[in-house]
């Protein structure tokens, strides 16, 4: 198999991953006929990495769900946090998450979803918003400052609300106000109605390797009743990083 003809499944598959598609529109992302598609897609079909359905239709299918439940798995903190995550959701009743960086990216690699009706946006294995996440801020500002600086130059601010960052310089001074205070808040600035609190997970070393929230829509916590959670997620993320080796203070 070519590399071109890898790099077009992985596209396949990449636009899939943002929901089901036709065989016309995957012929389109990758403007080739559809039968050079058909044979991208037969072989995938086949691994059951793609599902077909009585529309002729595409979605991705159950063994690359099952690929990526192990991959994930494969992450050691998830494990780990796991317990402790379970805890806190069952605790306050909230949408908890687990993110990471990795690759320049900040991805969720756990989610406890709240036991409300209203429901977040995200997903596992989703990534985060470098510049408004809550997890991604905490993540961002245990960088090196010149490693900070850079990765933030490369931001591009969409203003998802209102009260969204939109330059480099409010973005890299926020982040400075994290690391001197080891947490981070994104009060509707990515979905105006949201509140978020996240805090950093920390290995045996003492470098932060994950961060954990809590988030909650203003219809059931102000944002001042998510900031009281504060202690309960400082409680969680300490007993995470006990479990990774981190050594009381």
């Amino acid at each position: 198999m070519s590399s071109s003809t890898v790099a077009r499944a992985m596209r396949l598959l990449a636009e899939l991953g943002q929901g089901e598609r036709s065989l016309e529109q995957l012929a389109a992302v990758l403007e080739v006929h559809k039968s050079t598609v058909l044979r991208l897609l037969r072989p995938m079909e086949d691994e059951r990495m793609v599902q077909r359905d009585a529309a002729h239709r595409y979605r991705l299918g159950p063994q690359l769900f099952a690929l990526a439940g192990l991959a994930l798995e494969q992450r050691g903190i998830r494990a780990v946090a796991a317990p402790h995550l379970a805890e806190l959701n069952a605790a306050t009743g909230q949408t908890v998450h687990l993110a990471a960086y990795e690759g320049g990216e900040v991805v969720y690699i756990d989610k406890y979803d709240s036991r409300q009706p209203v429901r977040m946006y995200s997903r596992i294995g989703l990534r985060a918003a470098l510049h408004c996440a809550a997890v991604s801020k905490v993540l961002l500002a245990d960088l090196p400052l010149t490693t900070r600086q850079d990765v933030v130059r490369q931001i591009e601010f969409t203003p998802y609300t209102a009260n969204t960052l939109t330059t480099p310089e409010a973005l890299l001074a926020e982040l400075e106000t994290v690391a001197a205070q080891g947490w981070a808040q994104d009060r509707a600035e990515h979905e105006s109605y949201i509140n978020c609190l996240a805090v950093p997970v920390r290995d045996v070393t003492g470098r932060v390797v994950a961060a954990v929230s809590v988030s909650a829509p203003d219809v059931l916590l102000s944002h001042r009743q998510v900031l009281a959670l504060l202690p309960e997620l400082r409680a969680t993320a300490a007993a995470i990083s006990a479990d990774c080796g981190l050594a009381a203070h």
